[in-house]
């Protein structure tokens, strides 16, 4: 369990030190004519009694940062990794007071943005010497020198060294090689919001690298109720809600709670007044002398990012508050508005999603679950970078958002360039008839109450970006002038009640990307072959084909359709998207499609040569026949023609079949990079069945109306995490209900459906009780689920 620290307050020494810097640095300022106060000086200087949630974490990285001491003797290094806020310097400080008087000398170093090695070390030198450097003539020692005297000094020392806020790997390998490797049990803790600086701290196994997470609810409610009341468990009842509200826009920041409740501190406690805070949060990030802090601490890494990811953080603005934002609709949309550039071995697709992973690396934005192939599905943004977000992107007129108690436009006197609208009424619709719309590059709607008076399409001239998702009302809008809007490249009608496609749709011949999953749209227009440049065809109704669709060789993702409603030319002009890497489509059975089956599956053998990393297939008459069989079913002898070595870069396999057979499961075995295999089949084999291969599985699920036993050898899915499976009870009783799940590693979750048919009641029991033994010695304890049916 990762806990959260935080410093609530300054001790008594501390309020000294902090008063006294901010005289210093405040004369300074007004000489050089800078603010130069370090907004981590109040963590520097907590007082132990004041923490909030420190007791957990300290205690147990204190005891990390102290074993070994007789064992190993190399110096081990701890880094602690987190958003902005967190209380990083806060925990670094905690266990460096706890441990370190088993050290024979010990310091604490900032390191900053743009790094100064030589003074760095030069401030280490002067805690850990005994003597006072400042004797010797060292105005003209320059970094090595320096960095030679600090190896001299700690070579026969047990040294303890934080170094705190690092931004760059380059600046810690420049700082880490001055500190010797003596084998004196040596410890140094280091402090940093990008996690690939974490990871670069820690080259050995013995190193560790701890995660920071947000305060729970209870910690927060502590901190925020000691700051104002002075007691953690006393707010009046009146305050209660509004004060839920506020620590939610927190978010379980620590510093975000210290500043806010701080400011509240020193106002009436009136819930008006408290109210009137939390309205104005945004505002007081950027001019409030009270949240200075927080919004230096969070300013730091925006400020830090290169224009072209600056540029991507603010689109970010679009989205409401606890929005899941969607990784693939995402980076599409900053491809579509311009913000990826090609460069030389990289596509967009590719830069645009370094471009996400790299946000997530620098601690701007929090990843939501992680995929079996590394991928993380979506991201969300911390209210309080929310709001430095939406307020730079206002500064800089990159996105206007309105509706939902966002901006006025009546206060608006510049060119729109982005319109992110969460709420329209017809008051908003007649304001913005009245705008100039002609420079709106994007426009989103996420919900609506009004659309049926939005200004027409043709007035936003410059659009690259047309996203409704999720928008009421959609269909009373009239979309009919959308081929005026040339410059289109991003369409998605998701979530809407639109039933059909407006017909001048096809005339977008620069569209790369539509999305009308989750609508009422059955059919696709017969143009839709003319956008060639379209990439991403995104449906979840059994469309059919359209003819000539071999002229759309830019698709990457087409789904779903249906095989059966298809003809057999469009069908075989599959083969020829080369670029697909994802297709899902439905096909069943039947002698009068036997030809669908023969051509289709002649057109998955060419796209397995390609890029197609993902298959999908639905249904369960499935007609690949072998030869002169009449099968109505496909059975997996057949399916290794195509799977294997057909379809050798598959990551991700979804497929219905007529009869679970040992063969197929072998051929499948063999592909080489599967992730993913889902599998539906009618009727199970009536003896054990036992799997090998799968070298790179994470996920592997069987259902089955009729029940199999399946068991694993040595070596077997050596990285499955995921498992989920039939169980016969009658064919496994021979083997003692034996699974042999001993022989999968990596297991963390198993689901299994005991199949009674053929089975008493006491077996059914005992083949449940056998399951839960074996999952019990299992060294990971995967969590297990056991139903019957």
């Amino acid at each position: 369990m990762v806990q959260t620290v935080v410093s609530a307050s300054v001790g008594a020494l501390g309020p000294l030190l902090v008063k006294l810097a901010g005289l210093l640095a405040g004369e300074y300022g007004r000489l050089k004519g800078v603010r130069l106060v370090d907004p981590r000086l109040h963590a520097f200087f907590a007082e132990e009694t004041h923490l909030v949630g420190v007791d957990g974490p300290r205690d147990d990285l204190s005891q990390w940062m102290l074993e070994g001491n007789n064992s190993s003797k190399h110096c081990k290094v701890l880094s602690i990794v987190g958003f902005g806020g967190l209380g990083k310097t806060t925990l670094a400080k905690e266990v460096y007071r706890k441990i370190q008087g088993h050290f024979h000398c010990w310091a604490f170093v900032s390191v900053s943005q743009k790094p100064d090695i030589k003074k760095i070390i030069k401030d280490v030198i002067s805690q850990v010497s005994c003597k006072d450097l400042s004797t010797n003539d060292t105005s003209d020692w320059d970094e090595k020198k320096y960095i030679a005297k600090l190896r001299e000094l700690l070579n026969d020392k047990r040294y303890l060294i934080v170094i705190d806020d690092v931004w760059s790997t380059q600046a810690w390998n420049a700082i880490k090689c001055a500190f010797p490797e003596n084998n004196c049990t040596s410890r140094i803790i280091a402090t940093t919001r990008i996690i690939d600086v974490g990871k670069s701290c820690c080259q050995s196994l013995e190193d560790r690298m701890y995660a920071m997470e947000a305060l729970s609810d209870l910690h927060s409610r502590r901190l925020f109720f000691k700051r104002i009341f002075s007691s953690d468990d006393h707010c009046p009842d009146m305050l209660n809600e509004v004060s839920s509200e506020i620590l939610k826009k927190c978010g379980g920041l620590p510093l975000a709670i210290i500043s806010i409740s701080s400011l509240l501190a020193n106002r009436p406690a009136v819930k008006e007044e408290w109210e009137k805070v939390t309205r104005s949060i945004g505002y007081a990030l950027e001019n409030r002398q009270s949240l200075e802090g927080l919004n230096s601490i969070l300013s730091l890494s925006y400020n830090d990012l290169p224009p072209n990811l600056k540029a991507c953080l603010l689109y970010l603005s679009i989205f409401p508050e606890d929005y899941f934002i969607d990784r693939e609709r995402l980076v599409r949309r900053w491809i579509a508005e311009g913000f990826i550039s090609v460069e030389r071995g990289q596509c967009q697709q590719e830069i645009a999603e370094n471009y996400f992973y790299e946000l997530i690396n620098k601690s701007m934005i929090q990843a939501v679950d992680i995929g079996y192939d590394g991928k993380v599905p979506y991201c969300r943004v911390h209210d309080m970078m929310l709001e430095i977000i939406i307020s730079k992107s206002s500064e800089d007129n990159f996105t206007i958002m309105v509706g939902g108690g966002q901006t006025n436009l009546t206060n608006h006197h510049r060119l729109i360039r982005r319109l992110s609208i969460q709420h329209i009424d017809q008051e908003l619709s007649s304001a913005l008839a009245n705008e100039d719309l002609s420079h709106v590059r994007s426009l989103t709607i996420t919900s609506s109450g009004c659309l049926k008076h939005f200004p027409c399409l043709g007035k936003f001239q410059a659009l690259r970006v047309l996203d409704f998702q999720g928008c009421k009302g959609l269909e009373e809008y009239n979309m009919s002038n959308i081929d005026k809007l040339f410059q289109l490249k991003y369409v998605s009608l998701r979530n809407t009640k639109i039933s059909e496609l407006p017909p001048r749709i096809v005339m977008l011949h620069d569209l790369e990307t539509l999305d009308i999953r989750e609508t009422n749209i059955q059919d696709l227009p017969a143009g839709i072959v003319l956008l060639t440049k379209l990439q991403y065809l995104l449906t979840d109704k059994r469309v059919k084909i359209p003819h000539g669709i071999c002229n759309m060789r830019s698709l990457q993702v087409f789904s779903s359709f249906d095989i059966n409603k298809s003809s057999l030319d469009a069908v075989e002009e599959l083969g020829n998207l080369t670029r697909l890497r994802e297709l899902c489509f439905w096909l069943d059975g039947g002698d009068q499609y036997k030809m669908h089956g023969e051509i289709l599956l002649s057109s998955l053998c060419k796209l397995g040569s390609c890029k197609l990393k993902t298959l999908y297939i639905y249904g369960w008459r499935l007609t690949f026949w072998d030869g002169g069989s009449m099968s109505n079913y496909i059975y997996l002898p057949q399916v290794s023609k195509w799977i294997s070595p057909g379809l050798t870069s598959l990551a991700h396999l979804k497929f219905s079949l007529a009869e679970l057979i040992e063969e197929g499961l072998r051929s499948l075995g063999e592909v080489p990079s599967l992730l993913i295999l889902d599998m539906t089949f009618h009727t199970g084999p009536k003896e054990k069945l036992t799997i090998i291969g799968f070298p790179c599985l994470r996920e592997f699920k069987l259902f089955s109306t009729d029940g199999a036993y399946v068991t694993f050898t040595k070596g077997v899915m050596p990285k499955l995490e995921i498992l989920e499976l039939p169980f016969d009870v009658s064919v496994a009783k021979p083997y003692g209900f034996c699974l042999d799940i001993e022989h999968l590693p990596c297991l963390k979750e198993i689901g299994v459906s005991l199949s009674k048919k053929g089975a008493t009641l006491s077996e059914s029991k005992a083949a449940a009780a056998a399951i839960k033994n074996e999952v019990g010695v299992h060294p990971n304890h995967p969590k297990v689920t056991i139903s019957r049916k």
